[in-house]
């Protein structure tokens, strides 16, 4: 069933004065009576201590060879009728063991059970309790900060909900009133807002049959004003809907180009790849003609076994990483940023690369501070494989590998440094190219593929980190990689 947008403003504005006044109303009641308990809290706190400073007195100036509780038991009703008088209320004085030793109430005049909140007096702390129309408030007693029982105050509250009852009805008749009222004017003041709303509704129909505007549908100074006018500035711009069309003609022929450009590039990628799968297809065949000539050669048959296996990992490995390189443009939704502690991640990486370094006579060093990253932790894991096994692959044995970070401002900055071969300045610019390697003969020696770099370079990127090339020579080579820090924002 439709529901017209009058009926559904009268409900919604009903339901938002019905609201106001009734949260209103709570809050300031709720006010009330959380004034009227502090400042009641406050005067029976006063009244027990003046109950207390007068016990102490009359301790103090009686018979010093009473104790305490022989000092409650002969002077206790006296005091509690005298501190009853000074108060106003009606007083009740309790020894340690919670026995009465003095009252102020009538005799014959019904009690109530106040055992559970007395027992918070006698352990030293303010009680109170609410029965009917009174208060029974509980304060202990001390002399010399030795506690020797507690005193009670009946404090009548009907003068206090009597007030609130009071201020109860002026809410209901006076709220009642001023919702009826409120409801009336804003509905009248709606009712002409969605008349308004239902012209611009017709006014659209009409365009959207062809019929298009020759005037302002009305006039206002407001954003239902601005918004005739722009109903009818748009049905006379409909015309010029040619430039829009020209103006996608002209972005449609700029794609054109870019995939003439991206399809150049992808033909050039697939030479590169038939060029580097040449190499070690050549090499395994060689060894396949081989070993179908001289079968009965234990040791060729032992090199060939070891060089196919090689050049098979090595287009294994090269497959793996043109597919990752691949993906990373046309699935990026496949990322998963979160946060991530980079030292366990760099640690943990570290402990399992150690092995390798070991094997080619390498010490694997780390000095990684604390710090936490948005990115994806996966692709974080490829970027420093990469980069570790590159400065292990490419050292001389007894060489040092080192792993370090440190934050600069907001970024988190991992040194990858290795001894070794160097990298020459005309190579720098091409490292993170696909395909390229600075030394041919040692990439194929160590099984490199040229396509780490550019791997780690693209998903540093997805990450919104930079990777570089900071520093080589002779001595030591160092990879930077920068990551902006997690912030709470």
């Amino acid at each position: 069933m439709k529901i017209s947008l009058k009926a559904k403003m009268g409900l919604v504005l009903a339901f938002l004065i019905i609201l106001t006044v009734t949260v209103l109303s709570v809050l300031v009641l709720k006010g009330i009576e959380t004034n009227q308990r502090d400042q009641l809290e406050s005067e029976l706190i006063q009244k027990s201590k003046a109950a207390e400073q007068t016990i102490h007195q009359s301790y103090v100036t009686g018979d010093p060879s009473l104790n305490t509780d022989s000092f409650l038991q002969q002077k206790g009703q006296r005091l509690a009728s005298s501190i009853a008088s000074q108060s106003g209320m009606q007083t009740v004085l309790y020894n340690q063991k919670g026995q009465e030793a003095g009252s102020s109430i009538p005799i014959g005049q019904k009690d109530v059970d106040v055992s559970d909140t007395l027992s918070y007096a006698l352990k030293g702390k303010i009680a109170y309790q609410i029965s009917g129309s009174s208060l029974i408030y509980f304060a202990p007693v001390s002399i010399d900060n030795q506690l020797i029982g507690a005193i009670r105050f009946d404090h009548s509250l009907k003068n206090n909900q009597q007030f609130i009852a009071d201020i109860r009805h002026l809410f209901r008749t006076w709220g009642t009133i001023a919702a009826a009222a409120a409801f009336l004017i804003g509905y009248a003041y709606f009712y002409r807002i969605a008349s308004l709303i239902a012209s611009l509704q017709k006014t659209s129909q009409q365009i959207r049959k062809g019929r298009y505007l020759t005037d302002l549908p009305f006039k206002r100074r407001d954003e239902l004003g601005e918004l005739s006018q722009g109903l009818f500035f748009m049905s006379t711009s409909i015309e010029k809907n040619i430039d829009q069309m020209n103006e996608e003609k002209r972005k449609l022929e700029f794609a054109i180009s870019k995939l003439q450009s991206l399809e150049q590039q992808q033909k050039q990628f697939i030479g590169n790849i038939s060029h580097e799968f040449k190499t070690p297809l050549t090499s395994i065949k060689a060894y396949v003609d081989l070993l179908d000539m001289y079968r009965d050669d234990p040791q060729l048959m032992e090199d060939g076994v070891q060089n196919i296996r090689k050049e098979t990992n090595r287009l294994h490995e090269m497959v793996d990483k043109i597919l990752k390189l691949s993906a990373l443009e046309k699935y990026d939704f496949e990322q998963r940023p979160e946060q991530v502690e980079l030292k366990r991640l760099l640690e943990d990486i570290c402990d399992r690369m150690k092995g390798k370094a070991a094997k080619f006579d390498l010490t694997l060093h780390t000095n990684i501070k604390e710090a936490v990253v948005w990115a994806d932790r996966e692709s974080l894991i490829h970027i420093f494989i990469n980069l570790i096994d590159n400065a292990i692959k490419y050292n001389e044995p007894g060489g040092k590998v080192e792993v370090t970070s440190y934050t600069l401002e907001n970024s988190i900055i991992v040194d990858v440094a290795n001894t070794g071969i160097g990298i020459p300045p005309e190579a720098e610019e091409k490292l993170f190219q696909p395909f390229f390697t600075v030394n041919k003969d040692r990439s194929r020696l160590s099984g490199g593929t040229g396509l780490g770099l550019a791997l780690a370079k693209d998903l540093t990127e997805k990450q919104k980190g930079v990777i570089k090339l900071h520093h080589s020579d002779s001595k030591w080579t160092i990879f930077k990689v920068s990551f902006p820090l997690k912030t709470e924002k």
